[in-house]
């Protein structure tokens, strides 16, 4: 059987030793299209729109530093606790996606701290969509980097990819999340635009921790594992990490998480504006 020879660089051009790559673009459309869809939501609730810099800016850090801290503790924690400075060093890879999801979490906790105006849970059900799309964005991204490689396949889809060296074809296991999050990026736009989901705090976030997290983990039967000490584990290490997101993911999309948690969604009214001071009369 023929399979698909996957042999595409990286890199969109090089001009000396500036290299931007396909990674980098993916990760960049997945938070313009996100911020996008926030301005379009604010827009609607009559939210102050210029508030959406400070949130991009808090996610994005959130996501980054989160997603290479995962990398470095759950994966690699001998190595980078002996060598800490090169935890800084994320150009030379090493993202985890349950790191960055953390990262996200408290990112937007500190948002929301300095806009008590809008709720915990009220804005995370409201950036799922956003999440949910660069999520799949950042697969492609895989794709392209030729990384997050499946195990051996004869399926008629498998491909070999070719910076790999083994000729081997193998599971496109990084596409299969692509798809999976992509179509819960269409399926969260339409709760939220066509139903009644967004009015139940913490439907659409749970929903998006329980998809992804319940995907991630069956998925991981088909990838190869990232780091040695995972050959011996029943199951690895992302499997392992997405178990408790899902059980978030339930508590969120049944109401309970706010129930047991209301402080978790509590706004309280914006300060007033100082009335401005009235000009003295003039005496006649």
């Amino acid at each position: 059987m023929h399979h698909f020879v996957w042999d595409f660089s990286p890199e969109i051009f090089r001009l000396g030793s500036f290299a931007p790559r396909y990674y980098g673009l993916m990760f960049a459309i997945g938070f313009m299209v996100s911020y996008s869809l926030m301005q379009r939501v604010f827009r609607d609730e009559g939210r102050n729109e210029e508030d959406l810099s400070s949130l991009l800016f808090h996610v994005m850090v959130g996501t980054i530093v989160g997603a290479r801290l995962g990398h470095c503790l759950f994966y690699e924690p001998d190595y980078y606790l002996s060598h800490p400075l090169e935890i800084l060093f994320v150009w030379r890879g090493g993202l985890a996606s349950h790191g960055g999801t953390l990262g996200v979490i408290l990112a937007v906790w500190l948002y929301k701290r300095k806009h008590p105006d809008q709720g915990y849970v009220w804005l995370a059900d409201r950036i799922s969509v956003g999440i949910a799309f660069t999520a799949g964005c950042i697969r492609v991204g895989n794709f392209f980097n030729s990384e997050i490689l499946g195990k051996p396949s004869e399926l008629p889809w498998a491909i070999i990819f070719a910076a790999n060296g083994d000729n081997i074809p193998r599971h496109p296991a990084m596409l299969y999340e692509a798809l999976t999050y992509f179509t819960l990026a269409g399926v969260l736009y339409y709760m939220f635009y066509h139903t009644e989901a967004a009015k139940v705090r913490g439907r659409l976030i749970g929903l998006l921790f329980i998809w992804i997290f319940t995907a991630r983990f069956f998925i991981e039967f088909v990838k190869e594992n990232q780091v040695a000490f995972e050959n011996s584990m029943t199951l690895n290490m992302g499997q392992l990490l997405s178990i408790p997101f899902v059980i978030l993911g339930i508590l969120a999309f049944s109401g309970k998480l706010v129930a047991w948690c209301p402080w978790m969604d509590a706004t309280s009214a914006p300060a007033p504006a100082p009335a401005p001071a009235k000009s003295p009369k003039a005496k006649k």
